[in-house]
Order: structure tokens, then C-alpha cells, then sequence
């Protein structure tokens, strides 16, 4: 009855707007308040904001974070842009079809949506307007494009999983290769099939010779290079995911300040977004964190399992109810929170369906993937209509032909488990 009460009051101050960190925090203190007594919860909020914050794996969050920040504020993404423009622009919707390249480009070096979409908006966005591109159109190509961040790696929803789960990220981010690239694919067949149909949308644009498009490949090395740096130490072996976070920020930074055109009032504005960002995202650990030590004290999750493995449905039909759980949630909450929220509650009733828990990540990955650019949160749509002062009901209207495309990916990744499960059985 207790847990009961406790979830109606975390509800209704999640509609009444309070912010997702301190409605968990809230509601676990108040929690564990009614079941153990004063001492034991004052005990808890004492020790769990220090324990939490100091995790060796947390530190991953804020260092790929700056890594994202540090890249944006340079010339390395618009570089990559240029690189793709020179060599399809001339193509019709040669653009978009650069835009999502390139993002695919910023998404191996950053694990943060809301700073590709952001960065993509600054460099892309100029450019089709010259060309007359659709407004919509070009919104949405560049909103869905930084959900790219979400599942390529490095990403910081699989990382906050890995943690969460204690999975191994090395392993959700090979996980998630094949299934960014299968997403960035029907992007593709998305733009050429709006591009087809209404031609309107995506005018043709001049043609580059060769020369022009090898000339622009230079631009890309530093990119490249950090690449290697970061991945390629990560799937050899010769560095953790933490480090290579290290490793990625330090790279980014050097290469951004030494050939990217990176100066002072960039570095400022990446580390003020980066404290901003990560601020946020530990609050929310931490009010999680909280909130499960209620949860692990009422042992709702286990009777939740208990009660889920009585019920006369098979185990996809219950996997399916938990997808469209997400897919809802998507719309109003952000993924991060819908990750930390849920995974306490979710995880070990997974567990005891029997589904592999690497492939699962990639799953939850996908949906709140989506959430990024669904109404009314939607919050890539928001970063680029902020940036490029369009209406958000422009954005909208412009990421919708691009669900669809994320459905059947979605699908493809439910029927076909072994497109996330494949790789990580090469490791």
C-alpha cells in the first residue's frame, strides 16, 4: 500500500512539473520515511549523493559530454559537413543526404544528442535554406540525424545502462554499431523516397569536381584521428570506456584548439554547457538512486516479476507491453530519466523473461531514441528550431516520415535480436 501511494504522489508531481531528480528524491525519502523509520533514511540520503557522484563509471558522463561540446564549437563537424556536401550534394536531396552522413560522422565522436543536433543545425541548416530547401524537410533531417548520438557509440544512454545494469559498455557499444548504422540507412531510403515523391522539397544543387571533393578529405583526418583514439582503444582492448573517455576529451580539445579553430570563448561555452548538462544528469542518478533503495526495501520489483511470470501471456507479449510502455514514455519524459526511472523496476523483470540483457539495452536505446523527436518534449526538434529561429510545428511535421523508417528499425531489432547481439559475440 505504501509503494502504491508513493508511486501515485511521484506521478502526480511529475505532471505538476517538478523536476524528475527531486520528485525521485522526494518520494524515495518520503518512502523509506513511512517504511523503515527517520534514522535509516536519514542514513541513506547521507551516504548515497557522495557514493553515487564518486563513481568511477559516472565519470565517463561528464568527459564525453565535453568531448561533444569541445567538437561542436570547432570547425572539425563543419569539416566533415563540407567533405559530404562536396561529394552528394549534387545528388537531389543531396544535402539531407549529407546531413545525415555527417552526423553519423559527429555520433562516432560524441555521445551527445542535443550537441549534434545543435552543431548540425549551425552548419546544415544555412545551406539548404540557399538552396531552397523545405523548412520541414530540413528539420527533420537534421533533428532525427543527432538521435544518431543515442545508439552509435560512444553513447551516453548505453553507458548510463551499463552502469545501472552492471553490463559490460565495451559491449553495448559494439551492440549498438549495426543498429545506428541500420538506423541511418532508413534515413537514407527516407530522404530519397520524400525527395522522389515531392521534388519540391530538395531542389538540385551544383556539382563538384573530383579534385574539389579529395581536397576537402584533409578536413577529415582529425576526426579520423580521434576515432581510432577513442574506439579503436576500446574494442582493442587497451583502454576501458572510462579512459577512453579521458582520452576523447583530451583529443578533443587538443585537436579542436590546434586545427579545428577552437578559441577561448568556445572553451567557456563548452565547459558551461558541459557542467550544465552533467549537473542534470547526476541529479537524477542520484534521486534514482534514492528512490530504488525504497524500491529494494519494499521489494515491489521482485513481487513485480513474481506477478508478471503468473500471468497467462507468453514472454514476447509481455516484451512488447514493456516497448510500448517506452514508446509512451518517450513523449513526455526525457531518456535519461526514462532510463534511470524505469530500469530498477524493468531490468529484473527482463531477466526473468530470459532476454539477453545486451540486446535489451540496445532495445530501451531505440525508444527513448525516438522520444527525442516525438511531441510534445521532443527535444532535438526544440535544439533545432532554437537554433535556426523556426516554428517547433515545422519541426514536427518534418521528423514524421523519419519515425516511421524508426518503427521498422525497431521491429527489424525485436525479430532479428541478432543484429545488436552479433558483434559483442565476436568480443
Amino acid at each position: 500500500m505504501i509503494a502504491a501511494l508513493i508511486m501515485c504522489l511521484l506521478i502526480v508531481l511529475i505532471c505538476l512539473g517538478m523536476p524528475i531528480a527531486f520528485t525521485l528524491a522526494v518520494c524515495g525519502a518520503l518512502g523509506l520515511y513511512l517504511e523503515v523509520g527517520l534514522s535509516p533514511m536519514l542514513s541513506v540520503l547521507q551516504t548515497t549523493p557522495y557514493r553515487t557522484a564518486a563513481s568511477f563509471l559516472l565519470s565517463t558522463v561528464p568527459l564525453f559530454i565535453l568531448m561533444a561540446e569541445l567538437l561542436a564549437r570547432g570547425s572539425i563537424v563543419r569539416n566533415l559537413y563540407r567533405a559530404c556536401y562536396l561529394w552528394m550534394g549534387h545528388i537531389r536531396g543531396g544535402l539531407a543526404l549529407a546531413a545525415i552522413a555527417a552526423s553519423v560522422g559527429f555520433a562516432v565522436l560524441s555521445g551527445s544528442s542535443t550537441a549534434a543536433a545543435a552543431a548540425m543545425s549551425r552548419i546544415s541548416m544555412p545551406e539548404m535554406r540557399r538552396y531552397g530547401y523545405s523548412e520541414s524537410f530540413a528539420l527533420g533531417v537534421i533533428a532525427v540525424g543527432g538521435t544518431l548520438s543515442i545508439m552509435i557509440p560512444p553513447s551516453l544512454p548505453l553507458i548510463l545502462y551499463g552502469v545501472l545494469t552492471e553490463t559490460s559498455i565495451g559491449r553495448l557499444f559494439l551492440a549498438g554499431i549495426l543498429p545506428g548504422a541500420l538506423t541511418a540507412a532508413f534515413y537514407v531510403i527516407t530522404i530519397i523516397i520524400q525527395v522522389r515523391r515531392n521534388p519540391e522539397i530538395a531542389p538540385p544543387t551544383e556539382k563538384y569536381s573530383w579534385s574539389e571533393r579529395f581536397s576537402s578529405m584533409p578536413g577529415t583526418s582529425p576526426a579520423i584521428v580521434l576515432v581510432l583514439l577513442v574506439l579503436g582503444g576500446i574494442y582493442s582492448g587497451a583502454i576501458t570506456a572510462t579512459e577512453a573517455a579521458a582520452v576523447g576529451a583530451a583529443g578533443a580539445f587538443v585537436i579542436s584548439v590546434l586545427v579545428g579553430g577552437l578559441r577561448w570563448t568556445g572553451v567557456k561555452e563548452a565547459f558551461s554547457a558541459t557542467l550544465t548538462t552533467t549537473s542534470m544528469i547526476f541529479a537524477i542518478v542520484i534521486g534514482a538512486m534514492i528512490f530504488g533503495y525504497f524500491l529494494a526495501v519494499t521489494q515491489v520489483p521482485q513481487a513485480l516479476v513474481i506477478w508478471v511470470g503468473d500471468l497467462p501471456l507468453p514472454s514476447w507479449t509481455i516484451l512488447l507491453i514493456i516497448i510500448a510502455l517506452y514508446l509512451v514514455l518517450g513523449f513526455f519524459i526525457d531518456q535519461i530519466a526514462i532510463i534511470i526511472l524505469t530500469l530498477p523496476l524493468i531490468f529484473p523483470l527482463v531477466q526473468s523473461l530470459g532476454y539477453d540483457p545486451i540486446w535489451f539495452g540496445i532495445i530501451l536505446t531505440k525508444t527513448v531514441e525516438m522520444g527525442l523527436v516525438t511531441p510534445p518534449l521532443g527535444l532535438n526538434v526544440f535544439v533545432a528550431c532554437g537554433a535556426t529561429n523556426t516554428r517547433v510545428e515545422d519541426g514536427f511535421k518534418g521528423v514524421t516520415p523519419f519515425l516511421l523508417g524508426d518503427l521498422v528499425v525497431l521491429a527489424l531489432l525485436i525479430f532479428f535480436p541478432s543484429i545488436a547481439t552479433f558483434l559483442p559475440s565476436l568480443m
